[in-house]
Protein backbone atom coordinates (compact mmCIF):
# COMPACT_ATOMS: atom_id res chain seq x y z
CA UNK A 1 0.00 0.00 0.00
CA UNK A 2 3.05 2.15 0.38
CA UNK A 3 4.12 2.04 -3.21
CA UNK A 4 0.50 3.10 -4.35
CA UNK A 5 0.86 6.70 -4.10
CA UNK A 6 4.33 6.67 -6.43
CA UNK A 7 2.52 4.16 -8.98
CA UNK A 8 -0.06 6.71 -9.28
CA UNK A 9 2.35 9.97 -9.28
CA UNK A 10 4.02 7.79 -12.55
CA UNK A 11 0.90 6.63 -14.25
CA UNK A 12 0.25 10.19 -13.86
CA UNK A 13 2.98 11.37 -15.69
CA UNK A 14 2.60 8.62 -18.64
CA UNK A 15 -0.49 10.03 -19.50
CA UNK A 16 0.55 13.77 -19.74
CA UNK A 17 3.08 12.63 -21.78
CA UNK A 18 0.79 10.61 -24.14
CA UNK A 19 -1.33 13.84 -23.97
CA UNK A 20 1.31 15.89 -25.21
CA UNK A 21 2.32 13.57 -27.82
CA UNK A 22 -1.26 13.17 -29.14
CA UNK A 23 -1.55 17.32 -29.15
CA UNK A 24 1.80 17.77 -30.66
CA UNK A 25 0.87 15.60 -33.99
CA UNK A 26 -2.72 17.16 -34.06
CA UNK A 27 -1.18 20.59 -34.05
CA UNK A 28 2.73 20.30 -35.00
CA UNK A 29 2.88 24.19 -35.35
CA UNK A 30 2.01 24.58 -31.88
CA UNK A 31 3.97 22.21 -30.88
CA UNK A 32 6.68 22.95 -27.99
CA UNK A 33 10.07 21.45 -28.08
CA UNK A 34 9.90 18.41 -26.09
CA UNK A 35 12.82 15.99 -25.58
CA UNK A 36 10.59 12.77 -25.94
CA UNK A 37 11.55 9.60 -24.30
CA UNK A 38 12.58 7.13 -27.54
CA UNK A 39 12.15 3.36 -27.23
CA UNK A 40 14.64 1.44 -27.06
CA UNK A 41 16.49 0.36 -30.44
CA UNK A 42 15.93 -2.63 -29.59
CA UNK A 43 12.38 -2.64 -29.37
CA UNK A 44 11.47 -1.72 -32.76
CA UNK A 45 10.84 -3.83 -35.47
CA UNK A 46 14.02 -5.32 -37.65
CA UNK A 47 14.11 -3.53 -41.13
CA UNK A 48 13.22 -5.70 -43.70
CA UNK A 49 16.56 -6.80 -45.47
CA UNK A 50 17.10 -6.91 -49.34
CA UNK A 51 18.16 -10.23 -50.49
CA UNK A 52 20.31 -10.51 -53.35
CA UNK A 53 19.54 -10.12 -56.66
CA UNK A 54 19.68 -14.08 -57.58
CA UNK A 55 17.96 -14.69 -54.18
CA UNK A 56 14.81 -12.75 -55.09
CA UNK A 57 14.20 -14.00 -57.73
CA UNK A 58 15.41 -11.66 -60.04
CA UNK A 59 17.57 -14.41 -62.19
CA UNK A 60 14.04 -15.84 -63.68
CA UNK A 61 12.51 -13.33 -64.00
CA UNK A 62 15.07 -11.81 -66.19
CA UNK A 63 15.06 -15.16 -67.75
CA UNK A 64 11.93 -15.30 -68.78
CA UNK A 65 11.79 -11.84 -70.02
CA UNK A 66 14.39 -12.76 -72.51
CA UNK A 67 12.81 -16.15 -73.89
CA UNK A 68 9.60 -13.88 -74.44
CA UNK A 69 12.58 -11.53 -76.77
CA UNK A 70 13.12 -14.68 -78.20
CA UNK A 71 9.92 -16.07 -78.93
CA UNK A 72 8.74 -12.46 -80.10
CA UNK A 73 11.43 -12.96 -82.59
CA UNK A 74 10.86 -16.49 -83.91
CA UNK A 75 6.80 -14.74 -84.29
CA UNK A 76 8.37 -12.07 -86.71
CA UNK A 77 10.22 -14.82 -88.20
CA UNK A 78 6.99 -16.65 -89.23
CA UNK A 79 5.44 -13.21 -90.46
CA UNK A 80 8.20 -12.49 -92.82
CA UNK A 81 7.90 -16.14 -93.98
CA UNK A 82 4.21 -16.38 -94.39
CA UNK A 83 2.02 -12.97 -94.12
CA UNK A 84 1.48 -11.18 -96.66
CA UNK A 85 3.30 -8.33 -95.60
CA UNK A 86 6.02 -6.42 -97.61
CA UNK A 87 8.94 -8.31 -95.98
CA UNK A 88 10.80 -4.65 -96.01
CA UNK A 89 8.62 -3.51 -93.11
CA UNK A 90 8.26 -6.39 -91.40
CA UNK A 91 12.50 -6.47 -91.68
CA UNK A 92 12.16 -2.67 -90.25
CA UNK A 93 10.05 -4.34 -87.20
CA UNK A 94 12.63 -6.60 -86.54
CA UNK A 95 15.45 -4.72 -86.35
CA UNK A 96 13.89 -1.87 -84.26
CA UNK A 97 12.76 -4.97 -82.27
CA UNK A 98 16.81 -6.26 -81.93
CA UNK A 99 17.39 -1.98 -80.82
CA UNK A 100 14.72 -2.39 -78.69
CA UNK A 101 16.17 -4.71 -76.52
CA UNK A 102 19.70 -3.16 -76.70
CA UNK A 103 17.92 -0.53 -75.06
CA UNK A 104 16.73 -1.99 -72.32
CA UNK A 105 19.83 -3.69 -71.58
CA UNK A 106 21.15 -0.06 -71.50
CA UNK A 107 18.52 1.36 -68.59
CA UNK A 108 18.66 -1.35 -66.13
CA UNK A 109 19.31 -0.12 -62.69
CA UNK A 110 23.10 0.38 -61.63
CA UNK A 111 24.75 -3.09 -60.32
CA UNK A 112 22.65 -5.18 -62.18
CA UNK A 113 24.73 -6.05 -64.55
CA UNK A 114 23.57 -9.24 -64.94
CA UNK A 115 20.19 -8.39 -66.59
CA UNK A 116 21.99 -5.61 -68.83
CA UNK A 117 24.34 -8.90 -70.40
CA UNK A 118 20.94 -10.92 -70.42
CA UNK A 119 19.53 -8.61 -72.21
CA UNK A 120 22.18 -7.19 -74.40
CA UNK A 121 22.81 -10.77 -75.13
CA UNK A 122 18.89 -11.42 -76.40
CA UNK A 123 19.47 -8.03 -78.64
CA UNK A 124 22.48 -9.59 -80.57
CA UNK A 125 20.98 -13.56 -80.83
CA UNK A 126 17.99 -11.60 -82.58
CA UNK A 127 19.91 -9.76 -84.34
CA UNK A 128 22.56 -11.86 -85.74
CA UNK A 129 20.51 -14.93 -87.34
CA UNK A 130 17.47 -12.23 -88.23
CA UNK A 131 20.63 -10.29 -90.10
CA UNK A 132 21.94 -13.95 -91.86
CA UNK A 133 18.36 -14.61 -93.11
CA UNK A 134 17.18 -11.07 -94.82
CA UNK A 135 20.15 -11.20 -96.45
CA UNK A 136 20.70 -14.96 -97.71
CA UNK A 137 17.60 -16.28 -97.71
CA UNK A 138 15.01 -13.96 -98.18
CA UNK A 139 16.65 -11.59 -99.79
CA UNK A 140 15.48 -8.42 -98.18
CA UNK A 141 18.49 -7.01 -97.38
CA UNK A 142 21.39 -6.20 -100.01
CA UNK A 143 25.33 -6.62 -98.55
CA UNK A 144 25.55 -3.03 -97.86
CA UNK A 145 22.26 -2.62 -96.43
CA UNK A 146 23.11 -5.58 -94.04
CA UNK A 147 26.50 -3.94 -93.38
CA UNK A 148 24.85 -0.54 -92.29
CA UNK A 149 22.34 -1.82 -90.29
CA UNK A 150 25.32 -3.51 -88.51
CA UNK A 151 27.17 -0.19 -88.12
CA UNK A 152 24.55 1.25 -86.91
CA UNK A 153 23.63 -0.78 -84.43
CA UNK A 154 27.73 -0.56 -82.85
CA UNK A 155 26.78 3.15 -82.78
CA UNK A 156 23.80 2.43 -81.23
CA UNK A 157 25.26 0.32 -78.20
CA UNK A 158 28.28 2.78 -78.49
CA UNK A 159 25.37 6.08 -77.59
CA UNK A 160 23.55 3.91 -75.34
CA UNK A 161 26.50 2.60 -73.31
CA UNK A 162 28.78 5.52 -73.40
CA UNK A 163 27.41 7.58 -70.14
CA UNK A 164 27.48 4.65 -67.45
CA UNK A 165 30.06 2.80 -68.97
CA UNK A 166 28.39 -0.24 -69.83
CA UNK A 167 30.93 -2.43 -70.60
CA UNK A 168 28.55 -5.75 -71.44
CA UNK A 169 26.34 -3.87 -73.65
CA UNK A 170 29.44 -2.83 -75.58
CA UNK A 171 31.46 -6.05 -75.64
CA UNK A 172 28.34 -7.86 -76.34
CA UNK A 173 27.16 -5.73 -79.01
CA UNK A 174 30.97 -5.33 -80.74
CA UNK A 175 31.86 -8.80 -80.85
CA UNK A 176 28.27 -9.55 -82.47
CA UNK A 177 28.99 -6.80 -85.30
CA UNK A 178 31.93 -8.11 -85.90
CA UNK A 179 31.54 -11.61 -85.71
CA UNK A 180 28.24 -10.95 -88.96
CA UNK A 181 30.38 -8.56 -90.47
CA UNK A 182 32.90 -11.28 -90.98
CA UNK A 183 31.13 -14.09 -91.76
CA UNK A 184 28.83 -12.50 -93.66
CA UNK A 185 31.36 -10.69 -95.99
CA UNK A 186 32.12 -14.83 -96.91
CA UNK A 187 28.75 -16.07 -97.00
CA UNK A 188 27.41 -13.01 -99.56
CA UNK A 189 31.15 -12.90 -101.12
CA UNK A 190 31.25 -9.33 -101.02
CA UNK A 191 33.72 -7.85 -98.63
CA UNK A 192 33.73 -4.27 -99.40
CA UNK A 193 30.44 -3.15 -97.39
CA UNK A 194 31.10 -5.24 -94.65
CA UNK A 195 35.33 -4.04 -94.34
CA UNK A 196 33.59 -0.06 -94.15
CA UNK A 197 31.43 -1.93 -91.21
CA UNK A 198 34.49 -3.16 -89.49
CA UNK A 199 36.61 0.03 -89.92
CA UNK A 200 33.45 2.39 -88.27
CA UNK A 201 34.24 0.22 -85.72
CA UNK A 202 37.49 0.77 -85.08
CA UNK A 203 37.30 4.69 -85.70
CA UNK A 204 34.58 4.56 -82.77
CA UNK A 205 37.03 2.83 -80.77
CA UNK A 206 39.44 4.97 -81.41
CA UNK A 207 37.57 8.24 -80.69
CA UNK A 208 36.50 6.59 -77.55
CA UNK A 209 40.31 6.05 -76.63
CA UNK A 210 41.06 9.59 -77.48
CA UNK A 211 38.11 10.47 -75.21
CA UNK A 212 39.88 8.85 -72.43
CA UNK A 213 36.25 6.13 -72.34
CA UNK A 214 36.61 3.58 -69.89
CA UNK A 215 35.67 0.78 -71.95
CA UNK A 216 38.02 0.32 -74.79
CA UNK A 217 37.15 -1.94 -78.04
CA UNK A 218 40.23 -1.14 -79.64
CA UNK A 219 41.93 -4.71 -79.60
CA UNK A 220 38.54 -6.50 -80.78
CA UNK A 221 38.29 -3.78 -83.99
CA UNK A 222 41.61 -3.47 -84.71
CA UNK A 223 41.60 -7.48 -84.99
CA UNK A 224 38.46 -7.67 -86.92
CA UNK A 225 39.34 -5.02 -89.68
CA UNK A 226 42.83 -6.54 -90.04
CA UNK A 227 41.50 -10.24 -90.47
CA UNK A 228 38.77 -8.76 -92.98
CA UNK A 229 41.46 -6.57 -94.89
CA UNK A 230 43.51 -9.19 -94.91
CA UNK A 231 40.95 -11.89 -96.27
CA UNK A 232 40.31 -9.33 -98.80
CA UNK A 233 43.95 -8.88 -100.28
CA UNK A 234 44.43 -12.95 -100.00
CA UNK A 235 41.27 -13.68 -101.93
CA UNK A 236 41.52 -11.41 -104.60
CA UNK A 237 45.64 -11.91 -105.29
CA UNK A 238 44.70 -15.41 -106.04
CA UNK A 239 43.87 -16.85 -109.25
CA UNK A 240 40.84 -15.94 -110.97
CA UNK A 241 39.74 -19.41 -111.91
CA UNK A 242 39.88 -19.95 -107.40
CA UNK A 243 37.94 -17.11 -106.86
CA UNK A 244 35.09 -17.48 -109.52
CA UNK A 245 31.86 -16.56 -106.79
CA UNK A 246 33.36 -13.50 -105.55
CA UNK A 247 32.45 -10.47 -107.22
CA UNK A 248 34.93 -8.31 -109.37
CA UNK A 249 36.82 -4.93 -108.42
CA UNK A 250 38.71 -2.54 -109.24
CA UNK A 251 42.10 -1.93 -108.13
CA UNK A 252 40.90 0.98 -106.24
CA UNK A 253 37.89 -1.17 -104.06
CA UNK A 254 40.81 -3.54 -104.09
CA UNK A 255 43.51 -1.06 -102.49
CA UNK A 256 41.33 1.55 -100.26
CA UNK A 257 40.41 -0.79 -97.02
CA UNK A 258 43.85 -1.05 -96.71
CA UNK A 259 45.38 2.40 -96.73
CA UNK A 260 42.14 3.60 -94.62
CA UNK A 261 43.07 1.25 -92.13
CA UNK A 262 46.20 2.39 -91.90
CA UNK A 263 45.31 6.16 -92.46
CA UNK A 264 42.98 5.59 -89.70
CA UNK A 265 45.95 4.31 -86.94
CA UNK A 266 48.26 6.86 -87.89
CA UNK A 267 46.22 9.15 -87.33
CA UNK A 268 45.09 8.05 -84.26
CA UNK A 269 49.01 7.53 -82.49
CA UNK A 270 49.77 11.00 -83.94
CA UNK A 271 46.82 12.16 -81.86
CA UNK A 272 48.05 10.69 -78.81
CA UNK A 273 51.47 10.61 -78.68
CA UNK A 274 51.75 14.39 -80.36
CA UNK A 275 49.00 16.41 -79.52
CA UNK A 276 47.86 14.42 -76.35
CA UNK A 277 51.52 14.11 -75.15
CA UNK A 278 50.41 10.27 -74.18
CA UNK A 279 52.72 6.98 -74.25
CA UNK A 280 52.76 5.28 -77.15
CA UNK A 281 51.17 1.52 -76.14
CA UNK A 282 52.39 -1.84 -77.87
CA UNK A 283 48.97 -2.14 -79.03
CA UNK A 284 49.19 1.36 -80.78
CA UNK A 285 53.10 0.02 -82.12
CA UNK A 286 52.37 -3.19 -83.67
CA UNK A 287 48.58 -2.73 -84.77
CA UNK A 288 50.29 0.71 -86.90
CA UNK A 289 52.69 -1.41 -88.19
CA UNK A 290 50.39 -4.25 -89.31
CA UNK A 291 47.79 -1.80 -90.90
CA UNK A 292 51.48 -0.38 -93.03
CA UNK A 293 52.34 -4.00 -94.20
CA UNK A 294 48.41 -4.45 -95.46
CA UNK A 295 48.35 -1.00 -97.04
CA UNK A 296 51.98 -1.92 -98.76
CA UNK A 297 50.92 -5.69 -99.67
CA UNK A 298 47.65 -4.24 -102.00
CA UNK A 299 49.68 -1.26 -103.57
CA UNK A 300 51.75 -3.62 -104.72
CA UNK A 301 49.52 -6.67 -105.18
CA UNK A 302 46.69 -4.96 -107.22
CA UNK A 303 48.84 -1.78 -108.80
CA UNK A 304 52.18 -3.63 -109.92
CA UNK A 305 53.10 -0.98 -112.40
CA UNK A 306 52.52 2.20 -110.11
CA UNK A 307 52.05 0.66 -106.61
CA UNK A 308 55.35 0.80 -106.20
CA UNK A 309 56.77 4.26 -106.69
CA UNK A 310 53.40 5.41 -104.62
CA UNK A 311 54.56 3.57 -102.14
CA UNK A 312 58.07 5.10 -102.08
CA UNK A 313 56.58 8.13 -102.28
CA UNK A 314 54.43 7.65 -99.18
CA UNK A 315 57.07 6.46 -97.46
CA UNK A 316 59.11 9.29 -97.97
CA UNK A 317 56.78 11.86 -97.06
CA UNK A 318 55.74 9.64 -94.34
CA UNK A 319 59.36 9.33 -93.06
CA UNK A 320 60.09 13.33 -93.14
CA UNK A 321 56.75 14.32 -91.29
CA UNK A 322 58.23 11.26 -88.17
CA UNK A 323 61.72 13.39 -88.56
CA UNK A 324 59.74 16.43 -87.51
CA UNK A 325 57.67 14.89 -85.01
CA UNK A 326 60.98 13.16 -83.52
CA UNK A 327 62.87 16.29 -83.26
CA UNK A 328 59.96 19.12 -83.16
CA UNK A 329 56.90 17.49 -80.82
CA UNK A 330 58.64 14.79 -79.03
CA UNK A 331 62.46 16.49 -78.32
CA UNK A 332 61.38 17.53 -74.75
CA UNK A 333 59.75 14.55 -73.84
CA UNK A 334 60.80 12.88 -70.24
CA UNK A 335 59.33 9.59 -71.67
CA UNK A 336 61.97 7.83 -74.22
CA UNK A 337 59.93 5.19 -75.74
CA UNK A 338 57.92 7.88 -78.34
CA UNK A 339 60.91 8.74 -79.29
CA UNK A 340 62.55 5.72 -79.58
CA UNK A 341 59.48 4.31 -81.45
CA UNK A 342 59.54 7.44 -83.65
CA UNK A 343 62.90 6.95 -84.31
CA UNK A 344 62.70 3.35 -85.82
CA UNK A 345 59.38 4.35 -88.33
CA UNK A 346 61.36 7.05 -89.62
CA UNK A 347 64.77 5.10 -90.55
CA UNK A 348 62.63 2.26 -92.05
CA UNK A 349 60.38 4.32 -93.66
CA UNK A 350 63.15 6.45 -95.15
CA UNK A 351 65.07 2.96 -95.94
CA UNK A 352 62.13 1.64 -97.83
CA UNK A 353 61.34 4.53 -99.71
CA UNK A 354 64.64 4.68 -101.07
CA UNK A 355 64.62 1.52 -101.68
CA UNK A 356 61.99 1.17 -103.59
CA UNK A 357 62.45 3.82 -105.58
CA UNK A 358 66.21 4.19 -106.61
CA UNK A 359 68.48 2.47 -108.64
CA UNK A 360 71.31 0.31 -107.00
CA UNK A 361 73.70 2.82 -107.79
CA UNK A 362 71.48 5.94 -106.78
CA UNK A 363 70.67 3.90 -103.54
CA UNK A 364 73.97 3.67 -102.03
CA UNK A 365 74.68 7.33 -103.40
CA UNK A 366 71.73 8.91 -101.09
CA UNK A 367 72.29 6.66 -98.62
CA UNK A 368 76.16 7.28 -97.94
CA UNK A 369 75.62 10.87 -97.99
CA UNK A 370 72.67 10.39 -95.42
CA UNK A 371 75.06 8.89 -93.82
CA UNK A 372 77.04 11.61 -93.13
CA UNK A 373 74.50 14.16 -92.87
CA UNK A 374 73.01 12.34 -90.42
CA UNK A 375 75.94 11.82 -88.28
CA UNK A 376 77.05 15.23 -88.34
CA UNK A 377 73.43 16.41 -87.37
CA UNK A 378 73.66 13.83 -84.47
CA UNK A 379 76.63 15.36 -83.25
CA UNK A 380 75.93 19.43 -83.63
CA UNK A 381 72.99 18.41 -81.97
CA UNK A 382 74.49 15.93 -79.39
CA UNK A 383 71.39 13.38 -80.53
CA UNK A 384 72.83 9.96 -80.76
CA UNK A 385 69.78 8.51 -82.29
CA UNK A 386 70.68 10.60 -85.01
CA UNK A 387 74.43 9.03 -85.09
CA UNK A 388 72.67 5.84 -85.34
CA UNK A 389 70.96 6.42 -87.93
CA UNK A 390 73.71 7.75 -90.13
CA UNK A 391 75.06 4.02 -89.15
CA UNK A 392 72.22 2.50 -90.41
CA UNK A 393 72.34 4.63 -93.80
CA UNK A 394 76.04 3.56 -94.11
CA UNK A 395 75.57 -0.08 -93.68
CA UNK A 396 72.63 -0.10 -96.07
CA UNK A 397 74.53 1.91 -98.61
CA UNK A 398 77.06 -0.63 -98.12
CA UNK A 399 75.34 -3.61 -99.01
CA UNK A 400 73.33 -1.71 -102.31
CA UNK A 401 76.93 -0.64 -103.20
CA UNK A 402 78.52 -4.35 -103.05
CA UNK A 403 81.07 -3.17 -100.68
CA UNK A 404 80.96 -6.29 -98.86
CA UNK A 405 80.78 -8.73 -101.48
CA UNK A 406 83.66 -6.95 -103.05
CA UNK A 407 85.87 -7.35 -100.18
CA UNK A 408 85.10 -10.38 -99.08
CA UNK A 409 85.98 -11.42 -102.42
CA UNK A 410 89.24 -9.69 -102.98
CA UNK A 411 90.40 -10.52 -99.17
CA UNK A 412 89.24 -13.94 -99.46
CA UNK A 413 87.65 -15.54 -102.89
CA UNK A 414 88.47 -14.60 -106.31
CA UNK A 415 89.47 -11.97 -107.46
CA UNK A 416 86.84 -9.41 -108.99
CA UNK A 417 87.01 -6.50 -111.65
CA UNK A 418 88.50 -3.57 -110.61
CA UNK A 419 85.67 -1.66 -108.20
CA UNK A 420 83.41 1.36 -109.72
CA UNK A 421 82.76 4.66 -108.58
CA UNK A 422 80.00 3.19 -106.15
CA UNK A 423 82.70 1.61 -104.01
CA UNK A 424 84.70 4.49 -104.10
CA UNK A 425 81.77 6.85 -102.51
CA UNK A 426 80.78 4.39 -99.99
CA UNK A 427 84.68 3.88 -98.92
CA UNK A 428 84.58 7.57 -98.63
CA UNK A 429 81.74 7.82 -96.60
CA UNK A 430 82.81 5.42 -93.79
CA UNK A 431 85.74 7.63 -93.70
CA UNK A 432 83.34 10.66 -93.13
CA UNK A 433 81.28 9.14 -91.00
CA UNK A 434 84.31 7.75 -88.47
CA UNK A 435 86.09 10.97 -88.96
CA UNK A 436 82.86 12.91 -87.80
CA UNK A 437 82.34 10.48 -85.07
CA UNK A 438 85.97 11.29 -83.87
CA UNK A 439 84.79 14.77 -82.78
CA UNK A 440 82.14 13.60 -80.42
CA UNK A 441 82.60 12.57 -76.61
CA UNK A 442 84.47 10.24 -75.64
CA UNK A 443 82.34 7.09 -74.01
CA UNK A 444 82.13 2.67 -74.48
CA UNK A 445 78.97 3.08 -76.86
CA UNK A 446 80.70 5.94 -79.24
CA UNK A 447 83.75 3.84 -79.73
CA UNK A 448 81.52 0.45 -80.10
CA UNK A 449 79.61 2.55 -82.63
CA UNK A 450 82.60 4.28 -84.41
CA UNK A 451 84.09 0.98 -84.54
CA UNK A 452 81.60 -0.43 -87.29
CA UNK A 453 82.88 3.03 -90.31
CA UNK A 454 86.43 2.17 -89.06
CA UNK A 455 86.07 -1.35 -90.29
CA UNK A 456 84.14 -0.50 -92.92
CA UNK A 457 87.37 1.69 -94.04
CA UNK A 458 89.91 -0.34 -93.06
CA UNK A 459 88.37 -3.26 -95.14
CA UNK A 460 87.96 -0.58 -98.02
CA UNK A 461 91.37 0.22 -98.24
CA UNK A 462 92.84 -3.49 -97.68
CA UNK A 463 90.45 -4.24 -100.52
CA UNK A 464 91.70 -1.44 -102.88
CA UNK A 465 95.71 -1.79 -102.20
CA UNK A 466 95.35 -5.74 -102.91
CA UNK A 467 93.61 -4.63 -106.03
CA UNK A 468 96.48 -2.35 -107.11
CA UNK A 469 98.95 -4.81 -106.71
CA UNK A 470 96.79 -7.24 -109.16
CA UNK A 471 95.97 -4.30 -111.58
CA UNK A 472 100.18 -3.93 -111.67
CA UNK A 473 101.09 -7.84 -112.66
CA UNK A 474 101.98 -8.81 -109.22
CA UNK A 475 99.38 -11.52 -108.57
CA UNK A 476 99.53 -13.66 -111.15
CA UNK A 477 99.77 -16.75 -109.27
CA UNK A 478 97.77 -18.40 -106.34
CA UNK A 479 100.04 -18.27 -104.11
CA UNK A 480 101.78 -14.75 -105.07
CA UNK A 481 97.84 -13.15 -104.31
CA UNK A 482 98.01 -15.35 -101.15
CA UNK A 483 101.04 -13.84 -99.88
CA UNK A 484 100.27 -10.49 -100.81
CA UNK A 485 96.79 -10.56 -98.99
CA UNK A 486 98.87 -11.39 -95.88
CA UNK A 487 101.39 -8.67 -96.25
CA UNK A 488 98.73 -6.36 -96.99
CA UNK A 489 96.59 -6.94 -93.86
CA UNK A 490 99.85 -6.62 -91.84
CA UNK A 491 100.75 -3.65 -92.79
CA UNK A 492 97.06 -2.59 -92.09
CA UNK A 493 97.23 -4.40 -88.51
CA UNK A 494 100.49 -2.16 -87.78
CA UNK A 495 99.28 0.82 -89.07
CA UNK A 496 95.34 0.76 -87.14
CA UNK A 497 97.92 -0.10 -84.03
CA UNK A 498 99.86 3.06 -84.27
CA UNK A 499 97.25 5.20 -85.04
CA UNK A 500 94.26 3.94 -82.20
CA UNK A 501 97.61 4.71 -79.77
CA UNK A 502 98.68 7.67 -81.29
CA UNK A 503 95.06 9.50 -81.55
CA UNK A 504 93.67 7.77 -78.58
CA UNK A 505 91.02 5.85 -80.80
CA UNK A 506 90.98 2.22 -78.70
CA UNK A 507 88.47 0.89 -81.62
CA UNK A 508 91.52 0.87 -83.78
CA UNK A 509 93.58 -1.21 -81.78
CA UNK A 510 90.82 -3.50 -81.61
CA UNK A 511 90.37 -3.55 -85.30
CA UNK A 512 94.28 -4.25 -85.23
CA UNK A 513 93.93 -7.48 -83.56
CA UNK A 514 90.87 -8.54 -84.96
CA UNK A 515 93.13 -8.10 -88.37
CA UNK A 516 95.65 -10.38 -86.58
CA UNK A 517 93.12 -13.06 -86.00
CA UNK A 518 91.62 -13.08 -89.35
CA UNK A 519 95.21 -13.20 -90.85
CA UNK A 520 96.08 -16.01 -88.78
CA UNK A 521 92.98 -18.07 -90.06
CA UNK A 522 94.46 -16.88 -93.57
CA UNK A 523 97.42 -18.57 -93.44
CA UNK A 524 96.01 -21.83 -91.76
CA UNK A 525 93.34 -22.01 -94.56
CA UNK A 526 94.39 -20.37 -97.72
CA UNK A 527 98.88 -19.47 -98.04
CA UNK A 528 99.56 -23.36 -96.27
CA UNK A 529 96.56 -25.19 -98.75
CA UNK A 530 99.07 -23.75 -102.30
CA UNK A 531 101.90 -25.13 -100.98
CA UNK A 532 104.36 -22.98 -102.36
CA UNK A 533 107.22 -23.20 -99.88
CA UNK A 534 109.27 -20.22 -100.33
CA UNK A 535 105.39 -17.92 -100.06
CA UNK A 536 104.51 -19.57 -97.15
CA UNK A 537 108.12 -19.15 -95.30
CA UNK A 538 107.71 -15.51 -96.29
CA UNK A 539 103.80 -15.17 -94.94
CA UNK A 540 104.51 -17.16 -92.00
CA UNK A 541 107.76 -14.51 -91.27
CA UNK A 542 105.69 -11.30 -92.16
CA UNK A 543 102.99 -12.25 -89.75
CA UNK A 544 105.45 -13.51 -86.73
CA UNK A 545 106.80 -9.80 -87.10
CA UNK A 546 103.21 -8.31 -86.84
CA UNK A 547 102.65 -10.51 -84.31
CA UNK A 548 105.19 -8.83 -82.20
CA UNK A 549 104.99 -5.45 -83.43
CA UNK A 550 101.25 -4.76 -82.96
CA UNK A 551 101.74 -4.39 -79.26
CA UNK A 552 104.99 -2.56 -79.55
CA UNK A 553 103.76 -0.17 -82.24
CA UNK A 554 100.62 0.91 -80.09
CA UNK A 555 102.68 1.37 -77.54
CA UNK A 556 105.12 3.46 -79.35
CA UNK A 557 102.18 5.60 -80.37
CA UNK A 558 101.45 6.30 -76.74
CA UNK A 559 104.86 7.73 -76.05
CA UNK A 560 105.32 9.64 -79.11
CA UNK A 561 102.04 11.67 -78.17
CA UNK A 562 103.40 12.06 -75.16
CA UNK A 563 106.96 13.62 -76.10
CA UNK A 564 105.32 16.03 -78.69
CA UNK A 565 104.80 19.43 -78.37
Amino acid sequence: MDDLPDALERLTSRIDALERRIAALEHPSEAPNLSLPQPPVAASAPATEKLPFTQAGGIFSVLGKAMLGIAGAYVLRAVAETSALPKFAVAAVAILYAVLWLIGASRVKSGEWLAATIYACTSAMILGPMLWELTLRFNVLTPSMTAGVLAGFALAATGLAWKRDLAAVLWIANITVALAALALSVATHNLPPFIATLLVMALIAEIAAALDHKVSMRLLAAAAGDLAVWALTFIYASPLEARTEYRLLDAAHLIAPGCLLFLLYAVSVTVRTVLQKRRISVFETGQTLIAFLLAASGLLYFAPHVGATVLALACLVLSAATYVALFVFLARSTDQRNPRVFAVWSAGLLLVGCWLLLPPFWLAACLGVAAVAFTLLGIRLARIPLQLHGLVYLACAAFAGGLFAYVAAVLAGTLPAAPTWIFCLVSASSLACFGALGFAPQGLGLRLMRLFPAALAACALAALAVQGLATLGLTGNAFHLAFFRTLTLSVLALALAFAGSRWQRIELNWLAYATLVFVAAKLLFEDLRHGNLGFIAAAIFVFAVTLIAVPRLARMGRMVKTAGP
